[in-house]
């Protein structure tokens, strides 16, 4: 299993943030189900004020250029990524695509 890190930031509006929640408590299927067709088996999205926190576990053969392309296999997942957007913008200074990689600072397991 792999896993990755990414950093993103919601627009400062209490209204736009208490949305895209709600959308996330009733994620459309084809979403879910497209990512699970690219090898993500499981995706949290962690939040403390506007930024986000993005932790994905995807099969040892995912290749994360591919992520960005997900939408393209899927037309409501598509769909689903163009809204998150309207309520989504990036972290200052990003690194790459529109979320940002976050790099390993620490893990307990290295002293093991």
């Amino acid at each position: 299993m792999k896993v990755y890190a990414q950093a993103l930031d919601l627009k400062n509006d209490e209204k736009s943030i208490a949305e895209y929640e709600e959308y996330h408590r009733n994620v459309w299927p084809e979403v879910l189900e497209a990512l699970k067709a690219m090898g993500v088996i499981r995706m949290r999205i962690f939040r403390v004020n506007e930024r986000l926190f993005m932790f994905m576990e995807t099969e040892d053969n995912f290749d994360s250029s591919r992520f960005s392309k997900y939408t393209e296999q899927n037309s409501k997942a598509k769909e689903w990524d163009n809204l998150m957007k309207t309520y989504q913008k990036q972290i200052p200074d990003p690194k790459g695509d529109w979320w940002s990689a976050m790099t390993l600072a620490f893990d307990s397991e290295w002293f093991n």
